[in-house]
C-alpha cells in the first residue's frame, strides 16, 4: 500500500477520481455511454474527444520539458494550422473534396514544421533561452494567422475536413483515434527503443550527453518540430469542430493548460526523466475540471482559479520535501502513540 501512496501518479489519479465522483453526485448519467446510430455517445465520450487536442499539444510539451526546455508558441502554431487549412479549403474549388482536406491538413502541418525547426534553431543552435526563443513565435504567430485570415473569421462548409473534429470512425471520435495513434506511436517510440533515454540524457545533463556521444543538438531541434507538428494538428481539430479560424482566440491558453497537464504528471520543469501516462493523467484531469466548473454552475471565466488550486495541491502531493516532512511527523507522532497507549 505505501509503494502505491508513494508513486509519482497516485495522488493525480485521486484528483481525476475526485472530480469524476463531483460530476456523478452532481449528475448520475454523467459515467453512462451510449451507442446511437453505431456511434458511443455521452458525457465521457465528449470528454475525450474535446480533449484530444490538449492532449496533442501536451505530448509534444513533455518532450519538449524532457530536455530542459519550454514551448511557448504552441498556442499560435495552433492557430495558424486551423488558419491555413480552412483558409485552404475555403478557397479550392470544391470544399467538399477528400483530396482538398487532405492537401489542406498536409499543407498545414507542413508549415508548423517549419516553425518547429525555426523554434529549434534559435535553441539548439543559436542557444537562445527556449522561453524567450519560443515566445517569440507565441508573440509572431497569431499576427501571422491574422494576415492568413485577412483578419476575418474564415468559415467555411467542408464535412470531411468537419469529420477531423466532429467525426466518428468505428463507433469512436476520429480526434480521439488520432490522439490515440499518436500517444501510442509515442510511447512505442520512447519506451521501446533508445529515443526516451537519449531524450532524458540530454535533458539531466546536456554536455555529458554530448561527451557521450549523444547529439544532444539534433534531439533538442527535433523535439521542437514535434511538438510544432502536434499543435498543428491539434489546431486542426479545433478548427474541425467548429468550422471557423479564429486567429485571436483558437488555442488561446493552450500552452499554459499543456504545461499543467504536465506538471500534474509528474514531469519535472528542470527536465530529465518524463512520464506520457502522467501527462495522460494531468489531461484527463484538466478536462474534468473545465467540465466540473461547467457543471457546477459556475463561469468559465473563474475556471483558471480552480485549476490554479488542483495543481497546487497535487504539487504539494508529490513534492518531496513535503513527503518528507509528513513522513518525519509521522515517525515523532508514532512513539508518542505507543507510550500514551502503555500509560493506559
Amino acid at each position: 500500500m505505501k509503494d502505491v501512496v508513494r508513486h509519482r501518479l497516485f495522488w493525480p489519479v485521486m484528483a481525476l477520481v475526485a472530480l469524476l465522483v463531483a460530476n456523478t453526485v452532481r449528475k448520475p448519467s454523467f459515467l453512462e455511454v451510449k451507442v446511437l446510430d453505431g456511434h458511443l455517445f455521452g458525457a465521457l465520450i465528449n470528454l475525450l474527444r474535446q480533449g484530444s487536442p490538449l492532449l496533442l499539444v501536451a505530448l509534444g510539451m513533455t518532450l519538449v520539458i524532457a530536455t530542459r526546455g519550454i514551448d511557448l508558441s504552441v498556442g499560435a502554431v495552433v492557430a495558424i494550422a486551423g488558419a491555413i487549412g480552412l483558409t485552404f479549403v475555403a478557397g479550392a474549388p470544391d470544399p467538399t473534396a477528400g483530396a482538398t482536406v487532405a492537401i489542406a491538413c498536409l499543407l498545414a502541418l507542413a508549415t508548423c514544421a517549419v516553425l518547429g525547426v525555426w523554434n529549434g534553431f534559435l535553441v539548439a543552435v543559436l542557444r537562445i533561452q527556449p522561453i524567450i526563443a519560443t515566445l517569440v513565435l507565441m508573440t509572431a504567430g497569431r499576427g501571422i494567422a491574422m494576415l492568413i485570415t485577412g483578419g476575418q473569421i474564415t468559415t467555411v462548409t467542408s464535412p470531411p475536413f468537419k469529420a477531423i473534429g466532429t467525426g466518428f470512425w468505428v463507433g469512436l471520435p476520429i480526434a480521439v483515434i488520432l490522439a490515440g495513434l499518436v500517444f501510442g506511436g509515442v510511447a512505442l517510440l520512447t519506451r521501446r527503443t533508445a529515443l526516451g533515454m537519449l531524450i532524458e540524457s540530454v535533458g539531466v545533463n546536456p554536455p555529458a550527453a554530448r561527451l557521450a556521444g549523444v547529439s544532444a543538438r539534433g534531439l533538442t531541434w527535433a523535439v521542437y518540430v514535434v511538438s510544432a507538428v502536434f499543435s498543428g494538428l491539434a489546431g486542426l481539430m479545433i478548427a474541425a469542430n467548429t468550422m471557423a479560424a479564429d486567429a485571436n482566440n483558437a488555442g488561446l491558453f493552450i500552452e499554459l493548460d499543456a504545461i499543467l497537464a504536465v506538471v500534474i504528471g509528474g514531469t519535472s520543469l528542470a527536465g530529465g526523466k518524463f512520464s506520457l501516462s502522467g501527462t495522460l493523467v494531468g489531461v484527463l484531469v484538466i478536462q474534468t475540471l473545465s467540465v466540473t466548473v461547467t457543471m457546477l454552475g459556475i463561469s468559465p471565466s473563474v475556471t483558471p482559479l480552480f485549476k490554479a488550486v488542483v495543481v497546487i495541491a497535487v504539487c504539494l502531493a508529490q513534492s518531496p520535501a513535503v513527503r518528507r516532512r509528513i513522513a518525519a511527523r509521522r515517525r515523532r507522532v508514532a512513539p508518542t502513540a505507543a507510550a500514551a497507549a502503555e500509560v493506559a
